[in-house]
């Protein structure tokens, strides 16, 4: 068996990222949804107040990483200004990335 460091790349992990900004009405949502299935995450992303979108995805770091770079880019339209990023303990409790109700 490898040392642990070494195993570290497969490990899941999962990120609960915000992002603020001209993130609504631009199909951000939808854009987030698409990018993180293709990327292979799972989660899901929700429009927080009128100005936020919030979303948790789980998977290989790598994969995640490239799921908060897609957030924080968004789709043409939108404008991100800040963004949040905490790592957090993977769950593995989602089977799949969706878009969720606002909060």
């Amino acid at each position: 068996m490898p040392p642990k460091d070494m195993q570290a790349g497969n490990e899941p992990v999962r990120a609960h990222v915000w992002v603020k900004g001209l993130v609504q009405g631009v199909g951000f949502r939808a854009h987030v949804e698409y990018y993180a299935r293709r990327i292979g995450v799972t989660g899901w992303v929700r429009n927080v107040g009128y100005d936020t979108v919030e979303a948790v995805a789980e998977g290989e770091r790598e994969k995640v990483e490239r799921f908060i770079e897609t957030m924080k880019e968004g789709p043409r339209m939108s404008r991100v200004d800040e963004s949040r990023v905490e790592w957090e303990e993977a769950t593995g409790e989602f089977g799949e990335f969706g878009v969720r109700r606002s909060g």
